[in-house]
């Protein structure tokens, strides 16, 4: 069985690592899948910690594994068998994320659709029952925590408050009335809220000229 410490700890000194103890810490590794590797028997190891090894040691995967396996002759076979695996590994996990990306968007989308004529006609009839004390308006009041903490959670912000008077942007606002040639900067009045999520603008928020 050949001993590969002397190698090990030439790769950690170059990275600035001054013990086994450190290794593991940065790694995650057990001090035992660590003692293996000195041992030569790298094709034994999970691929998850020979990769987080590889950033740490900050050299390619391959070389580690060729560095860490003690049967020269069979060298080839276990490092073509692990680079496989890597490469599964990597494809399946992409795969992964690009499904859970896609089903979280769809089902966003989805949820915004449903929920549209609620969110550009809620805030305003909120907005007129606290005017108002009388109307029954504020009887759905309520609806809106759970509406808000939704919104919250998927990064998702109101543009401008109704009711609020505010220099025109264009980008965000949208005029119910008068001229579209109206001058940025110019004071208007937020009847309904937008939406902006993230850098993404879902709906402008419609304003009128203020008097």
């Amino acid at each position: 069985m050949s001993d590969r410490t002397e190698i090990l700890r030439h790769l950690m000194q170059l990275v600035g690592i001054s013990s086994f103890q450190l290794l593991s810490e940065r790694t995650g590794m057990s001090r035992r899948a660590i003692d293996t590797l000195r041992k030569g028997n790298a094709a034994t190891l999970r691929y998850v910690d020979l990769a987080k090894l590889a950033e740490v040691l900050q050299i390619e995967v391959n070389d580690l594994i060729a560095k860490f396996i003690s049967e020269p002759s069979n060298s080839e076979v276990s490092i073509s068998a692990i680079a496989a695996l890597r490469e599964e590994y990597q494809r399946l996990q992409q795969k992964f994320e690009h499904q859970k990306q896609e089903l979280r968007s769809q089902f966003e989308r989805e949820t915004i659709h449903q929920l549209e004529s609620l969110l550009l006609q809620l805030p305003s009839a909120a907005y007129a029952s606290q005017q108002n004390p009388n109307m029954l308006a504020k009887n759905i009041l309520p609806l809106l925590r759970p509406l808000d903490a939704l919104l919250q959670k998927w990064g998702i912000t109101t543009i401008g408050s109704v009711g609020a008077e505010v220099p025109y942007d264009p980008q965000r606002h949208q005029l119910m009335e008068g001229s579209d040639q109206l001058e940025e900067g110019s004071m208007v009045v937020v009847r309904y809220v937008g939406y902006i999520q993230g850098e993404k603008l879902l709906y402008r928020a419609r304003v009128s000229i203020a008097i």
